[in-house]
């Protein structure tokens, strides 16, 4: 299961510094592209035969990010309609997105910025 999880992540990771190195898009394209591409995935039904193979390879990702949004959003809609689709996912990604800002915050206070 290491050596699954770390091929995959490993290749997604390969598959990006070489878009990064041969095109114009920046980190911040890259980035938003590869959640877009694990909510296609999770979509097609793919993205969670990925994580049954890679395990945790594969839900570290920033594509898990995109996983996880569209899995919280037919969740909320299968549930509640429309307002549950919106009321699932903010709940899901509030998760994320908080767990984001404390640990950044909590890594600037520990390293200091190189010029």
């Amino acid at each position: 299961m290491y050596i699954q999880a770390f091929i995959f992540a490993g290749l997604v990771c390969l598959i990006c510094q070489v878009v990064l190195d041969n095109t114009k898009l920046t980190p911040g394209h890259i980035t938003s592209g590869v959640t877009v591409i694990g909510a296609l995935l999770s979509f097609f039904g793919i993205y969670d035969k990925i994580i049954a193979w890679a395990g945790a390879g594969a839900t570290v990702l920033i594509a898990n990010f995109g996983h996880m949004l569209y899995s919280a959003g037919i969740a909320g809609y299968e549930e509640a309609g429309v307002l549950g689709l919106f009321s699932q996912l903010l709940c899901s990604s509030g998760i994320a997105i908080v767990s984001v800002v404390v640990f950044s915050f909590i890594f600037t206070i520990i390293f200091k910025a190189k010029d």
